[in-house]
């Protein structure tokens, strides 16, 4: 029997309903901005397709970018619900002056969230969305001109609104004067000084008593009856006239409304667009907020790969092969995943609302990751452990992931796209409808496959043929892409009639859905796994010392059955719980204890895998400690090298200062030798106090001279010794080693550090050394030829340098080539001009900070004056 529309509508809303998906939508509403992205959010639906998921997930995450963005997040601030009144301008209504008000401000709210998204890189998907925005600047200046900030008609709207409010003011004012005499002529008449409204009208309070004394009309009186409001008969005339004008008034205020009505409605499709497009965007930043606060990550969607038919059992095969003709096209195609589910640290998040806003326990993460060829995977534990829970935030994830939403679990986060998601969960007894707990399950679950079994019918005669992504020439039935969820499957009936029945329908899921995830206690379904490759098992976990459960699922171990042990924790009798243990079969007793072991050595497992996981983030801290100070090390090495090269450039500078001063003196003198040796020995000087690396090679260090107590060694013999008396004349010192004493040479010993001593000879051989080498050095310099002076030296073209018209910074570059082409000559003229003066203050002022100018100064009248300056080089 075909399923009806009525059929899937129903599952699918009563799913929404156990998996608490209304309670989600209302924590996301709070997140919104606007009354629209409210009811958006309320109203979250979820799309029946997997490109609209991906246009919605792209939408959440953009809106993720820019609120972690500074100065990018989006502003709703103006933008208002004013579908009603878009509706009320198509129907030819007048609109109100807070209507039109709130159309302004929402055109203005939008064409800031279009520029705001505008100006933002990376956000294609918003941009397209913004880009349908058309915000109408012209009906937002008309409708503001018109309607002031009090929501009512502004005199500038027209002139003949300006002209009738002005003389209404002046015929107010005609009418208070007239009032005010009569208030302060029959003071005692009148019950207070005040003049107020009745019925539109003018009037003042008059003593009941003393109504004669202000003839007029009494329109109104107080609740006591001791005041009465009259209406004086000198004002009747002008009140007529007020309420004349007022009616005018009201007429093109109305006049005015319209006008504004009838653009609107003009407009109305672009901006029915407009409160789409900003309710979008709206949901979508909600969506970010919610998945930031809930420390979400984006879901990434596995692709399915080539189908394969069914496994069989191989308790059947022989039977198969038999009637494999007429199985063939009965096989269904079974998709693989191209990887497995992973859902790591997975939180449920209404239970991390009830943590954070409700003062609830701590949220027990669970991992969930499933295999590619895994279609079924059974739970299995002790009540109140945390089965009912996985399956929900299982569930939450699934529905998130397709709406569009972060899903709270650590990243990656991938699973499939569900076309159906379909649960049975909870107990649906019904007195007013006769069902029992097992019957309200297989109601529910009767719909389940309705659903599954009409897709595939449906599907196979080639309703999805557009939407399938493999060929199927052989199968009945296409790939299955639902999720299914059943809680305590076969229960509430007989356990051996339960048992069998959940094996069958889980078989039966394992053909007609991609995921089928059941809670069970029937130990039968643990055996599953061993016999499908399909099935998985689960368990959640149970301390048996502390008797509560920990609420973490483990995986490939089925659950105990901890009954018998919960019962006699609690307080049952113990007797009954021995005579209870008598009726427990042997091998369900073996079971329990082979899954025990497994768990121990599970729990040891993991002990030592987070020993592992401790131990490498000590060795990854440990080498990132080492890593900085490599790098604090490289980076000081670097410092001090830099500093090196400072001082060795201040050192040259200054040697190059001191030399040039040598130059000029030996320039302006007579060159004889002996100025020659004394400028020699000056460098020397010059060049051990600054360069003593480059200039001289280095000195040997001081020798070393022995004396009375030192320990020494005498290589020839292979000793050590002490040292008696230290060298006489004849450079020879008594020792002594064990019992022995003997005289030795001094250039036959050696200190325990290897340095030798320094003998007469060798100090004389290098005496001499020195010695020839300044007389050479004095030779050389006496034979080089002296350099000009530079205070007599003759300007030439190849000393001067014209910058008539440069800029400063190029004067500067041309300066300096010059100068070190000038050396020579000692001297540099520099051609500048007069002009404003500002070249010449940029050439002193480099001059002044250059190493090498001695001074400068300007250069006399019949050379230029004011318009050269003359350098001298150091």
């Amino acid at each position: 029997m075909p399923i009806t529309n009525t059929t899937s509508t129903l599952i699918q809303a009563e799913t929404l309903e156990l998996l608490e998906w209304p309670r989600l939508c209302q924590h996301l509403a709070t997140f919104a901005a606007t009354k629209l992205g409210v009811a958006a959010a309320l109203d979250l639906p979820i799309p029946a397709t997997q490109a609209h998921t991906a246009e919605l997930k792209a939408q959440t995450q953009e809106a993720y970018q820019l609120e972690n963005r500074a100065g990018g997040a989006l502003s709703f601030e103006g933008i208002q619900d004013i579908g009603t009144s878009l509706q009320r301008a198509e129907l030819q209504g007048l609109l109100s002056g807070e209507e039109l008000l709130a159309i302004a401000t929402t055109l203005a709210g939008a064409r800031q969230l279009r520029r705001i998204i505008d100006s933002q890189p990376d956000v294609p998907t918003l941009q397209e969305l913004a880009a349908q925005l058309r915000t109408y600047p012209e009906l937002e200046q008309e409708i503001h001109r018109c309607i002031d900030d009090r929501a009512q008609v502004a005199d500038r709207a027209t002139p003949k609104l300006a002209g009738i409010r002005v003389q209404m003011r002046q015929l107010r004012d005609r009418i208070y004067q007239i009032l005010q005499g009569i208030l302060q002529r029959q003071s005692n008449a009148v019950q207070e000084q005040l003049i107020t409204q009745r019925s539109g009208r003018f009037v003042i309070p008059v003593k009941a008593p003393q109504k004669d004394a202000i003839p007029g009309i009494v329109h109104d009186s107080s609740a006591s009856g001791a005041t009465l409001y009259v209406e004086p008969h000198s004002t009747v005339n002008l009140n007529n006239q007020m309420r004349q004008l007022l009616r005018q008034e009201q007429a093109e205020e109305e006049a005015v409304r319209r006008a504004l009505t009838e653009q609107v409605a003009a407009v109305k499709p672009d901006l029915d667009r407009l409160v789409v497009v900003v309710t979008t965007l709206d949901l979508a930043t909600a969506k970010a907020r919610y998945s930031y606060w809930l420390q979400a990550n984006p879901p990434k969607f596995i692709e399915l790969g080539e189908p394969e038919l069914a496994p069989k059992n191989p308790e059947t095969e022989d039977e198969e092969k038999a009637d494999e003709e007429n199985s063939e096209n009965s096989q269904l195609l079974i998709p693989n995943l191209r990887s497995q589910i992973t859902l790591r640290q997975l939180r449920h998040p209404l239970l991390v609302w009830q943590q954070q806003h409700e003062q609830g326990f701590p949220v027990v993460p669970v991992d969930l990751t499933i295999g590619p060829h895994i279609r079924v995977v059974a739970i299995t534990g002790p009540n109140t452990g945390g089965k009912t829970v996985t399956l929900k935030t299982l569930g939450l994830a699934a529905l998130m992931a397709k709406a569009g939403m972060f899903v709270a679990a650590r990243e990656p986060v991938e699973l499939p796209w569900f076309d159906n998601i379909l649960a049975d969960i909870g107990d649906e007894q019904s007195l007013q409808q006769s069902l029992s707990t097992f019957s309200g399950h297989i109601r529910r679950i009767s719909r389940i496959l309705e659903v599954l079994h009409n897709k595939s019918e449906g599907e196979s005669a080639g309703e999805g043929e557009e939407n399938s992504q493999f060929p199927m020439p052989h199968a009945q039935f296409p790939m299955p892409k639902s999720l299914v969820l059943l809680d305590e499957v076969g229960a509430g009936t007989d356990p051996s009639e339960g048992s069998a029945l959940a094996i069958a329908l889980l078989k039966y899921l394992a053909q007609h859905s991609l995921l089928t995830v059941a809670t069970t206690h029937f130990g039968e379904l643990k055996a599953l796994k061993y016999q499908d490759s399909r099935f998985e098992n689960a368990s959640v976990e149970f301390d048996d010392n502390s008797m509560q459960p920990t609420y973490r699922l483990l995986w490939g171990i089925p659950g105990r059955s901890n009954a018998l042990t919960i019962a006699k924790r609690l307080g049952l009798l113990p007797e009954i719980v021995e005579e209870a243990q008598t009726y427990v079969g042997g091998a369900s007793q073996d079971v329990n204890q082979v899954i025990a072991g497994l768990e121990a050595q599970r729990r040891k497992q993991e002990t030592k895998a987070r020993e592992a996981t401790q131990l490498l983030h000590q060795t990854e801290k440990l080498h990132r400690e080492v890593s900085q100070k490599a790098a604090a090390l490289q980076e000081r090495e670097r410092e001090l090298k830099i500093a090196q090269e400072v001082a060795v450039n201040e050192a040259i500078g200054s040697a190059k200062s001191e030399i040039a001063q040598i130059i000029r003196r030996l320039q302006s003198g007579n060159q004889t030798a002996q100025n020659a040796q004394q400028a020699t020995e000056t460098l020397n000087q010059i060049s051990q106090k600054h360069l003593p690396s480059r200039q001289q090679p280095a000195k040997p260090k001081p020798g070393f001279m022995p004396k009375a107590g030192d320990r020494i060694r005498i290589p020839s013999l292979g000793q050590t010794a002490e040292v008696l008396s230290g060298p006489d004349a004849n450079e020879e010192l008594s020792v002594r080693f064990g019992i022995m004493k003997m005289t030795v040479k001094l250039g036959e010993i050696e200190s325990l550090d290897g340095q030798k001593p320094e003998t007469k000879a060798q100090l004389a051989k290098a005496a001499a050394q020195a010695q020839a080498l300044a007389t050479a050095k004095a030779k050389q310099a006496a034979s080089e030829p002296a350099k000009p002076n530079p205070e007599i030296a003759i300007r030439t073209a190849n000393n001067s340098i014209d910058l008539r018209g440069a800029r400063v910074s190029d004067a500067e570059i041309e300066i300096d080539r010059a100068l070190s082409k000038a050396v020579e000559y000692g001297v540099l003229w520099i051609i500048h001009g007069k002009g404003t003066g500002q070249l010449r203050r940029g050439v002193h002022e480099f001059l002044a900070n250059h190493p090498q100018v001695s001074r400068f100064e300007l250069a006399s009248q019949k050379e230029g004056g004011a318009g050269v300056t003359v350098v001298y080089l150091k």
